[in-house]
């Protein structure tokens, strides 16, 4: 028998161009092999169309913040303590909420007023108690090796709604623990990889353009994909080299498409105050929260926002009133984000999602600080076919661990995409002989979250 050097791409259209019966996976095998951000349709019909993904890195405290536990506040008051370590209680005063009535501490006051939009998960836990693989579980659902990032994931299945802007953008002051591992799509092909955009006066490096004048720009553009085209010709089996085509086709349309995005001169004075930006800043959470408006109602399909990074941030071992600065810094801009989703209609299709890598313990670290803890903490969704107004699981009396109906990070996952669309499960990427998800061989979807 000849050696054949064709491609995969090449004996599957000879075998099956112009048959009536050409299979829809086929079809998307061959659109995925010329443009891997093409648009996908999910597994089924979704509530969600984007996500919009808020971390908060360093270990929120659950229990100083949307977790009400009376029991700790006695058992600090009466001096009890366990292990040798003495519970500590709340610093902010917790109020209930919204029609719900939900109890919420004065540690995220505007946030709490909006908590009849929210679905409250109290039960959350994680699969390990350092930071590094804390943050790696909840971004990738795996805390020993690289994975895809969920981010990636949903780029992979969805592709984009706009060719001119990435799938996937990361809206980020500074690198979280994990650097860019927390956007990475590892084995996934390269172009589902975030899209970093930093807060300050240069949020995306080389965006302007420095051709002399647009015709040379695209004489040189126009020169470099026939070469580009004629490298892949005899390369046409090498998903890398589509992905990094695409890539870099991305890149020269973002130089159209994001400065527009970035220049928040147009938006109201109303609409600044609701995030609580002032006018001409492009720094602070309230920066990133109204940037993320724009992607979404531009057609990315999953936006991060990381408050802080690795070096600053909620890992409050020494005292828990380090949390208040930090929760100012973020609580209006969220509160203003779901408000203006709402008021344009786009939280109905938006996901909105607040998270940490874990909590906090009910006992000191120091005298008025808290270790890590993963075995309990609280997320947060709104939008996107999330259930409003309801709590769901619930912690013990003390807030050490889930009591009733726990929620692991792979169950969160999986209903994320569930409300995008998808089947966990089936969501696989073959590499290296297996079959990868983002959930790995467990999760199920939480279905008391959604509507």
């Amino acid at each position: 028998m000849k050696n054949c050097n064709c491609s995969r791409r090449q004996v599957v259209r000879s075998l099956f161009t112009g048959s009536m019966l050409f299979p829809a996976v086929m079809q998307r095998l061959l659109a995925e092999s010329s443009d891997p951000l093409a648009p996908h349709a999910p597994h089924f019909p979704a509530k969600a169309k984007r996500v919009i993904f808020m971390y908060m890195p360093g270990g929120v405290s659950h229990v100083d913040s949307f977790d009400y536990k009376p029991k700790l506040i006695e058992a600090a008051e009466k001096g009890l303590a366990t292990n040798g370590k003495s519970y500590v209680k709340p610093l902010w005063e917790f109020k209930p909420r919204g029609q719900s009535g939900t109890m919420i501490s004065d540690l995220f006051p505007n946030i709490a007023a909006s908590i009849d939009d929210i679905c409250l998960v109290r039960s959350m836990r994680g699969d390990h108690n350092d930071h590094f693989q804390a943050t790696l579980g909840i971004h990738t659902g795996s805390v020993t090796t690289a994975r895809p990032s969920i981010g990636s994931w949903v780029s992979y299945g969805l592709g984009t709604e706009n060719q001119n802007l990435p799938s996937f953008v990361v809206l980020a002051p500074k690198m979280p623990y994990c650097g860019s591992q927390v956007w990475s799509s590892d084995f996934l092909p390269g172009c589902h990889s975030g899209t970093l955009v930093s807060a300050g006066s240069d949020p995306v490096p080389n965006l302007t353009r420095r051709a002399p004048t647009q015709q040379i720009e695209d004489l040189e553009l126009g020169l470099l994909a026939r070469l580009n085209r004629k490298h892949q010709m005899s390369r046409a089996a090498d998903p890398a080299l589509a992905a990094r085509m695409k890539t870099f086709e991305t890149a020269y349309g973002m130089q159209m498409q994001m400065p527009e995005v970035l220049d928040l001169s147009k938006e109201t004075d109303a609409t600044l105050a609701l995030y609580g930006l002032e006018r001409g800043s492009t720094k602070g959470f309230a920066w990133q929260c109204l940037v993320a408006r724009r992607l979404a109602e531009r057609g990315v399909r999953f936006i991060e926002l990381i408050d802080q990074g690795a070096s600053e941030n909620w890992d409050s071992h020494t005292d828990m009133r380090a949390h208040e600065p930090l929760a100012r810094n973020v609580d209006r801009p969220i509160a203003g984000l779901l408000k203006d989703l709402k008021s344009r209609g786009m939280l109905e299709d938006t996901l909105v999602v607040w998270t940490t890598e874990f909590g906090r313990t009910p006992w000191a670290d120091s005298p008025q600080g808290r270790s890590h803890h993963n075995l309990a903490f609280s997320s947060w969704m709104a939008g996107g076919g999330a259930k409003p107004g309801v709590v769901w699981g619930e912690t013990d009396d003390l807030g050490v661990k889930a009591a009733r109906d726990e929620v692991h990070v792979h169950d969160f996952h999986a209903t994320i995409l569930h409300l995008l669309g998808f089947d966990h499960t089936r969501l696989t990427f073959r590499y290296a002989g297996r079959d990868f998800r983002l959930t790995d061989v467990a999760g199920n979807v939480v279905k008391g979250l959604l509507a």
